[in-house]
């Protein structure tokens, strides 16, 4: 096997099971209809949004903190976000009693056994469009948000770019997810649209190692990061350095074993 096809097998298993769709859309499908009963007529409208509707998200046995994020929009618009966030805990405590639930700003987070759902309030704003709880002074004030806004962009890039940055995406946050989050999931999603693979396949057709190697190479933290961030990002490089060494001098399944041992793959779980 080689490097490519290894981390196209990967990126393929990183996918949900229809079972684990299934049993996410009957959870949204519950939490509908209890938020619709619960609140009456005080819900403008609620959606899902995020790497679940984008299909990026990574099944929870390669991601711990994989969730579903979902919005409720609220139509009375006169309080300050934790009044809704107080609302949505107290919704969650009422039917979903036996599961963990936590504030995590700007979220209340539902924990189930399969996966976990992020409640976010929402109010229509005065201009148009949505607000949400801001980071500005702690999560009191409201921010503009456009939840569903960069679907496009990355369904576009995917597409040109033969279909090759969701799975390349599936990748790097299961990279990032093993290394203890060095990086914020939606954060990594923005920057592998924003990077440049332009040169890729003037050559020769392109690949998804190609890919992985190229964002992976040109990955960088914040220069106030701390250490621990900086010493996992250049282990991750100077292993895809080694491994692209072993390729090119004639090792190609050597290559392949660096990489395996660098993302595994996960032990009885195929998609």
């Amino acid at each position: 096997m080689t490097i490519n096809s290894y981390l196209t097998q990967l990126a393929n298993e990183a996918i949900l099971k229809d079972s684990e769709k299934l049993s996410i859309e009957r959870s949204l499908i519950a939490i509908q209809t209890r938020l619709s009963t619960y609140f009456s007529g005080d819900i403008k409208k609620q959606f899902v949004f995020g790497s679940y509707s984008r299909g990026t998200i990574l099944p929870r046995v390669m991601d711990i903190l994989s969730d579903v994020d979902y919005m409720i929009v609220f139509s009375d618009t006169q309080y300050q976000p934790q009044t809704y966030l107080n609302k949505l805990r107290s919704f969650a405590e009422y039917h979903y009693s036996r599961s963990e639930i936590t504030q995590s700003n700007p979220t209340m987070v539902l924990t189930m056994n399969h996966i976990r759902f992020e409640l976010v309030p929402a109010i229509e704003s005065y201009l148009g469009g949505l607000q949400i709880p801001g980071k500005v002074n702690n999560y009191q004030n409201w921010m503009q948000t456009d939840p569903t806004g960069f679907n496009q962009v990355l369904s576009s890039t995917n597409q040109s770019n033969q279909s090759l940055i969701k799975p390349l995406i599936r990748l790097v946050k299961y990279w990032n997810a093993r290394n203890n989050y060095p990086f914020e999931s939606f954060d990594l999603e923005q920057r592998i649209v924003q990077h440049k693979f332009s040169l890729i396949g003037l050559f020769g057709n392109p690949q998804l190692k190609n890919y992985f190697f190229s964002f992976m190479e040109g990955l960088e933290v914040c220069y106030l990061a701390p250490q621990w961030k900086q010493d996992t990002l250049n282990k991750a490089k100077k292993i895809i350095k080694e491994a692209k060494e072993l390729d090119r001098d004639g090792y190609p399944a050597t290559a392949e074993e660096t990489i395996a041992q660098f993302l595994p793959r996960i032990s009885g779980y195929t998609s």
